[in-house]
């Protein structure tokens, strides 16, 4: 049988499954990037670019 990539040593025979659990464990996602996964995203609607727009164009000192 050919050795497996988590295994680190032949004495101990839970060191497989030892490093297995580790990789899975840590190998899954943050709690705090699936809880910005799950968070609505910020709506680009005309009227946000237009407001946008509107404070550039007062910023700049334009007039209509």
């Amino acid at each position: 049988m050919t050795r497996h990539i988590a295994d680190r040593s032949r004495d101990d025979g839970s060191g497989r499954t030892r490093n297995y659990t580790r990789q899975e464990r840590e190998s899954g996602l943050h709690p705090a990037i699936a809880a910005l996964r799950m968070r609505p995203r910020a709506r680009n609607s005309e009227e946000t670019n237009r407001r946008a727009a509107e404070f550039a164009r007062i910023e700049r000192g334009h007039r209509v």
